[in-house]
């Protein structure tokens, strides 16, 4: 099996991965909480930068053409481009800005939890951007809505992702630069 195969096989496994962990929601207004954050910040944490970015553009792929990947079992374009889209599309420089800061550092815990919560609150401000433009808000009630409720949880999240994401990649003895 080429290096090459090997990779997609992974990131076609972390696709249905994020697909699976974003039907975990809780209600919070316009922008639910859900286990995406999580899995796009294990993805990158696991891949890193190439092969997660890809993951995550496949997901968003899915959605787009109507399979329901999203929160809530939702798909299409009136998801991608309504309230939330920008949280979607904020995954993409997410995964992105993970895999490349743990590229350059290491794998260890410290660095991809900073990493996971750096990914995390960037993903969280191009959501919250597109959020006050899509809906007409103010940018103040659209950071109260779509930023400040979701800074704990992020942090929770960013923290798992890169507790499981670094155990997984020590366990496994998993090395992307083998891939690539």
């Amino acid at each position: 099996m080429t290096k090459s195969l090997k990779e997609l096989i992974l990131v076609a496994e972390f696709t249905a991965i994020i697909a699976v962990l974003s039907q975990f929601t809780i209600p919070l207004g316009l922008v639910p909480l859900t286990g995406q954050t999580f899995a796009i910040g294990l993805t990158a944490t696991f891949l890193g930068k190439r092969a997660g970015t890809l993951a995550v553009c496949m997901y968003l792929l899915l959605g787009l053409i109507g399979l329901p990947v999203f929160s809530g079992m939702t798909g299409g374009m009136g998801i991608l481009f309504g309230p939330s889209g920008g949280y979607l599309f904020g995954f993409i420089l997410q995964s992105f800005v993970i895999g490349w800061w743990i590229e350059k550092t290491n794998s260890r815990f410290f660095h991809a939890w900073c990493a996971n919560l750096f990914g995390s609150l960037l993903a969280l401000v191009v959501g919250t951007l597109w959020l006050s433009f899509s809906s007409h808000l103010p940018v103040q009630t659209a950071l109260l809505s779509g930023f400040v409720p979701f800074l704990l949880p992020e942090l929770l999240k960013s923290t798992g992702a890169a507790y499981v994401g670094t155990t997984l990649r020590k366990r496994l003895r998993f090395n992307i630069q083998k891939l690539v």
